[in-house]
């Protein structure tokens, strides 16, 4: 992931092209949402950030808008918003609930998306308030088909 990083960011400094990825990464204890979110489940926490194939097809992620801690959140309702090189997208949260942590380290390092999109690169931490809207989310091997019909579509 290092060589990744810093590859992009050489890149970038030299204003020249990468190839794009044939494939990302899925992790396989997660749970997905069409808009390309992820979300870990333990217990009534849930840990949400945005996965490798969307943080691979906006680029170089350069800053991350945070809701506060305490803030309500609504299952596919945006709450904040990733501008990269290339675009600025909504964040939309794969499950309802309360706000109990935001990742800070994004504020001054926003990029940790596109280094460590499923660890480091967290975004926000949800107490969540209905369990069952898990159910209307993708498993690992759904979400992965969903990914490449819709890169065939591009």
């Amino acid at each position: 992931m290092a060589t990744k990083l810093w590859a992009s960011r050489a890149a970038s400094y030299l204003r020249i092209s990468t190839f794009h990825r044939a494939f990302a990464t899925v992790a396989k204890d997660l749970k997905y949402a069409e808009s390309h979110e992820w979300v870990k489940v333990d217990g009534s926490s849930a840990t949400i950030g945005i996965t490798d194939h969307a943080q691979d097809h906006l680029g170089d992620v350069v800053y991350v808008e945070l809701p506060e801690v305490g803030a309500s959140v609504n299952q596919f309702d945006s709450f904040g918003a990733v501008e990269s090189v290339k675009a600025t997208s909504d964040i939309n949260s794969p499950v309802s609930g309360k706000v109990v942590e935001v990742n800070e380290k994004l504020d001054s390092s926003p990029a940790l998306i596109n280094g460590s999109p499923y660890q480091e690169g967290w975004i926000i931490k949800v107490e969540m308030s209905n369990p069952d809207e898990l159910k209307l989310l993708m498993d690992p091997d759904k979400y992965s088909s969903f990914c490449d019909e819709e890169d065939a579509k591009h």
